[in-house]
């Protein structure tokens, strides 16, 4: 067999080989592989290894040796981390040859169990003048030392394996990017389908976990006594801690320009807060801008794997999230103020009525009973004061008929008492009395209560539709139907009234608030409606999840 490391030939042929592998494969670490044992067969040295650089080019991230089997580089232990003189090849990425390297001064010797080495070559693996490892012979055959020529062939296959990390890392690169943007997006999506903060806000600290591999993401917002309080967490534990108000988390949120944070090289500060309260060593600070208001930040803090930094990469994802965050929740916001600005408009709405009625009725009904006392003291004959406490009575009982009836209106007691069917029963026949309209109620609910919310929410539907029944469809028939089934309730109100048109309704009608009750329990609402003078009534038909 002609030995290729005197073998010009075989040499270039090799160095061909090498050149075709790196083409053609796409696994890196067995394209490495391929070239460390290439380069011993090539320069005739009985061991040789490639040593990769971390992103940082600190320090050695990965070892691929030729010529220790797996029991000596067990008994070995742990590979190299890049110092005597292959730190120096690491700092100052330069050929390095030698005579006997246990001789250099720069050695810090070899650990217990690995064979002896002597002859050495070491040349950086380089690219566009970009360090990427180095890649180290030792033991030529024969004694002799290595020569030009093996620096020469070694320096070309080192330049081969530059290419092939560097496409590689910019390949993983990509890839690991393109599946960021595809979460980001799917993410997103989920973000503008959540509309309640809380949950929003818990959503937010879970996937951006997923999305950075931390330990720990939290969500902080201002509180209402100033500092940043915690809103959100990944784990649920630090919901509640406020945040120094001088610490990086606020300067952050004042600044709007993200952080990264390093505990170790900056002992003692206190705006590391959540960082070093889950013992981490390393996090991120990102603000949650929307439009030109700071809402808050997102705290990131470790790392799941053994690299407990982040880096530029992690600090760009954490943003592009951090920005569609801020969207939904400066939407969440927006939908809960204008829910709050509807409720209290409701309730306003409610008040003047119950004003009104108080007014109208009760107070003319008082009235009215005032002046019929004020006849009892002036009456003459017997006859007369009889007649006049018997008026009192009845005024008596018709104010309090009405009073009782605003009671219920604002809250029945039946329906706290007895439960949902009894309760819209008793409405039924309180509107049949005092209405006209012949109203059905059926109901197959079972003997289970239903949770209050929802019990609260179907009496509050069914009474607005009878309502219009009575005042805008001008029915003289009604019907209520409530079913439960597979873990929803169903409730169906229709009358034979002359109908209108949903998608005109104003809030007169009542719908906006029927549609903000059933929304708030993720329910469904449905009304079907002709609007036309002859038509055939009005269904509406409410589903509820029972959790």
């Amino acid at each position: 067999m002609v030995d290729s490391a005197h073998d010009p030939a075989r040499r270039e042929r090799a160095l061909i080989e090498a050149g075709i592998a790196l083409s053609s494969e796409l696994d890196l670490e067995v394209l490495l592989t391929l070239l460390v044992s290439t380069a011993a067969e090539l320069t005739g040295a009985r061991y040789s290894a490639l040593g990769v650089l971390n992103a940082e080019r600190t320090e050695l991230e990965q070892f691929i040796t030729h010529g220790i089997g797996d029991e000596e580089r067990a008994a070995i232990g742990a590979l190299p981390r890049g110092r005597g003189v292959l730190g120096v090849l690491v700092r100052d990425a330069r050929s390095v040859r030698l005579h006997d390297l246990a001789a250099d001064p720069r050695s810090v010797g070899m650990p217990p169990n690995h064979p002896p080495m002597h002859t050495f070559l070491g040349v950086p693996v380089l690219l566009r003048g970009v360090a990427y490892g180095n890649l180290y012979l030792a033991e030529k055959a024969g004694g002799g030392d290595f020569t030009e020529g093996d620096e020469e062939v070694v320096s070309l296959l080192a330049a081969q394996a530059a290419v092939a990390i560097a496409n590689a890392r910019l390949y993983e690169a990509a890839t690991r990017r393109s599946r960021q943007l595809e979460s980001l997006n799917e993410i997103a999506t989920a973000l503008a389908g959540e509309v309640e903060l809380p949950r929003l806000l818990d959503l937010v600290a879970r996937d951006l976990r997923e999305l950075l591999g931390a330990r720990v993401v939290a969500v902080a917002l201002p509180s209402d006594a100033g500092p940043l309080e915690v809103a959100a967490s990944s784990d649920g534990a630090l919901v509640g801690e406020t945040l120094d108000v001088l610490g990086r988390a606020a300067r952050v949120l004042v600044t709007r320009r993200s952080e990264i944070v390093e505990i170790d090289h900056e002992l003692g500060v206190a705006d590391e807060g959540l960082v070093a309260k889950v013992g981490a060593k390393a996090g991120l600070v990102v603000p949650l801008v929307a439009g030109d208001r700071a809402l808050g930040v997102i705290v990131a803090a470790g790392r799941i794997d053994a690299e407990e930094r982040f880096g530029p990469d992690d600090l760009q994802l954490a943003e592009d999230y951090a920005k569609r965050a801020a969207v939904a929740v400066d939407a969440s916001r927006r939908v809960e103020r204008d829910a709050l600005r509807r409720a209290v408009a409701a309730q306003e709405l409610e008040r003047s009525r119950l004003a009104r009625e108080l007014h109208d009725e009760t107070g003319q009904s008082l009235t009215s009973i005032l002046l019929t006392l004020r006849a009892i003291d002036d009456a003459e004959t017997a006859e007369e004061r009889t007649s006049a406490v018997a008026m009192v009575r009845e005024q008596l009982v018709d104010t309090l008929q009405s009073v009782r009836r605003l009671a219920v209106e604002l809250r029945p007691a039946a329906l706290d008492d007895f439960g949902l069917q009894p309760a819209l029963e008793r409405l039924a026949a309180t509107v049949e009395e005092r209405t006209g309209l012949d109203v059905q109620v059926e109901s197959a609910l079972g003997n289970e209560r239903l949770p209050p919310p929802v019990e609260t929410a179907v009496y509050r539907i069914v009474q607005e539709a009878l309502t219009n029944a009575v005042k805008h469809s001008e029915a003289r028939h009604a019907s209520v139907v409530l079913r439960r089934k597979n873990g929803r309730v169903t409730v169906i109100v229709e009358d034979d009234g002359r109908g209108f048109d949903p998608a005109a309704a104003t809030q007169g009608i009542g719908l906006v608030g029927m549609r903000e009750r059933v929304q708030l329990l993720d329910g469904r609402l449905v009304v079907e409606s002709s609007g036309q003078p002859n038509g055939h009534g009005t269904t509406l038909v409410a589903e509820l999840p029972l959790t």
